[in-house]
């Protein structure tokens, strides 16, 4: 078989957002970088998504650190590129219908406070001046001024176009069909549909489907899809300011239920468009539409916007957000596994959590201090789990 092209430094998996921020910050760090992707860039999860970039959604802990970390990334580089990304620092309000419900998203607040998040507690006025659009009678909330939101794909795009430019070299509609190991077990390349590419080292970005990747190089991750629907309206004037949610929606992505769950999220886009989540489910690869779904996402963004019953919804879409059993992404060297890293598994935060993920493989593959202790992200942490496996094989799925 041929070689796909010159020996790399590394050869990342996958070219959405998380894979794409990893070439960018491994190229910066003077490494040949090369990208494989199956697909197209941004086609799996990056590109079905809503672009959110986001602390208020997260517990005190060490996803907090990451997401904390990776805003300050996200504005240094909207310095470079805001206009092209969409990026919009424009915050987040969590409401709550009832007083149980308001005491707990303050005790969450409280906490989140502690760890440097700015969550300022909003009564029914403060709702009011934040989103004149609002339901009325909702028992409070609190503004997160710190979430922001981008444009996933041209945020992924605009990554790998820096990294080329750094000297990486992209390839797409080529799969990755194994790892190769050399003396001692350690990676020395992949094999692809294309033909093979030596390396010192790899990185597993492969979104949903990484735990295949994995397989490819003799270690088990329990990744599995959990898919969601988001509803997109006609283009409007500007009536949602920030990105607006539930108090329901942070126990949601808590939630390890693989049956549905639905909580109410509106936000606005700068091209006019609102998104309507979100839901959740494991349901394997199936991409079947849902309207039962779509149904109550749109009935519970009405009881929350009511201006809504009268908006036309344009279209609807779905995507598999990568699903760890802990919520956590692994990130970093495989301990099992010379030469193999990790950039997966960030369920719905991939597009926040991807500079901070690319800063922090760029230094594991230099040999770097990490800005984040990476304990809690180690790939072998679900080795006494039996590894679920999504309905179709890893070439099945790449074939999407």
């Amino acid at each position: 078989m041929a070689d796909l092209g010159p020996p790399a430094d590394v050869v990342i998996v996958g070219a959405g957002v998380v894979g794409a921020a990893c070439a960018y910050y491994a190229a910066r760090a003077g490494l040949y970088v090369a990208v494989v992707e199956a697909g197209t860039i941004a086609g799996g999860t990056t590109g079905s998504g809503e672009g959110n970039l986001l602390v208020s959604d997260k517990e005190p802990g060490p996803e907090l650190d990451l997401a904390l970390a990776s805003l300050r990334l996200w504005a240094e580089l909207a310095e470079d590129i805001e206009a092209d990304v969409e990026y919009e620092p424009k915050g987040g309000v969590v409401v709550a219908e009832t007083p149980d419900g308001l005491a707990a998203l303050t005790k969450l607040a409280d906490s989140q406070r502690s760890y440097g998040v700015l969550a300022e507690p909003a009564d029914g006025a403060d709702l009011a001046e934040l989103e004149p659009h609002l339901a009325p009678g909702l028992a409070g909330g609190v503004h997160y001024p710190q979430d922001a939101q981008v444009q996933p794909m041209l945020a992924a795009a605009w990554l790998l176009r820096r990294a080329r430019e750094e000297g990486a070299q992209v390839h797409t509609g080529v799969r990755v069909v194994g790892i190769d190991r050399g003396a001692g077990g350690r990676v020395i390349g992949v094999t692809t549909s294309a033909g093979r590419l030596a390396a010192d080292a790899v990185v597993n970005a492969a979104g949903t489907w990484s735990g295949e990747v994995a397989a490819l190089a003799g270690v088990a991750l329990p990744i599995q899809p959990r898919r969601g629907f988001i509803l997109v309206t006609e283009p409007l004037p500007p009536l949602v300011r920030h990105k607006v949610y539930d108090a329901d929606y942070v126990a949601n992505v808590a939630s390890s239920s693989a049956g549905l769950e639905t909580s109410t999220v509106v936000e606005g886009t700068r091209g006019g468009t609102i998104l309507i989540g979100a839901s959740r489910e494991r349901v394997g690869f199936d991409r079947t539409l849902s309207v039962p779904v779509l149904a109550r996402l749109a009935a519970q963004a009405v009881r929350l916007f009511p201006f809504l019953e009268r908006v036309s919804a344009i279209r609807a879409y779905r995507g598999f957000r990568p699903y760890l059993p802990d919520h956590l992404p692994v990130i970093g060297p495989d301990p099992r596994v010379e030469g193999l890293f990790h950039a997966c598994g960030h369920e719905g935060a991939g597009v926040g959590l991807a500079p901070v993920t690319g800063s922090l493989v760029a230094a594991a593959l230099t040999g770097t201090e990490p800005a984040v202790d990476l304990r809690a992200f180690r790939a072998d942490r679900f080795d006494d789990d039996s590894p679920p496996r999504g309905s179709l094989s890893y070439e099945e799925q790449q074939g999407r």
